[in-house]
């Protein structure tokens, strides 16, 4: 069967919905604690509730419940960004601790084509989180 992100279900259903995302969020985490560059920008006192918050985001995306909507509204992305001092350096900092994040899954649970339309929706909002530098937006 060949697999395409245009076929009839959601990303979210096509990997495995909630389990994978908490994988996903959860690998991510568990690199940014010891991380010095983008580390230092999330709540010492808060992990939990920012794991939460991705995975929500994430979730609702890709096509699974919208509790992301339901418990902080809409995503405003930048604007909820803006008070941390993002340039080029914490967005590929970021971008690479999501890669090795998404580098535990296989391809049989993460197809290529579904990897690589996730990775490129990755990379389109690192770099819009730019504020600082020459890349600002």
């Amino acid at each position: 069967m060949e697999i395409s992100p245009k076929q009839e279900h959601t990303l979210y259903e096509a990997v495995g919905g909630e389990e994978f995302f908490h994988r996903l969020v959860e690998g991510f985490y568990n690199q940014v604690k010891e991380d010095d560059i983008i580390g230092p920008m999330y709540p010492d006192d808060d992990w939990e509730g920012a794991q939460n918050r991705l995975r929500w985001f994430l979730a609702q995306y890709w096509g699974g419940p919208r509790t992301y909507q339901e418990q902080r509204g809409n995503p405003m992305l930048r604007r909820r960004h803006f008070p941390f001092a993002i340039g080029e350096a914490e967005a590929e900092r970021w971008l690479q601790l999501m890669g090795n994040s998404m580098e535990q899954f296989s391809d049989d649970e993460l197809p290529q084509p579904y990897r690589a339309e996730m990775w490129n929706h990755m990379q389109r909002v690192a770099y819009m989180m730019i504020n600082q530098g020459p890349r600002a937006y």
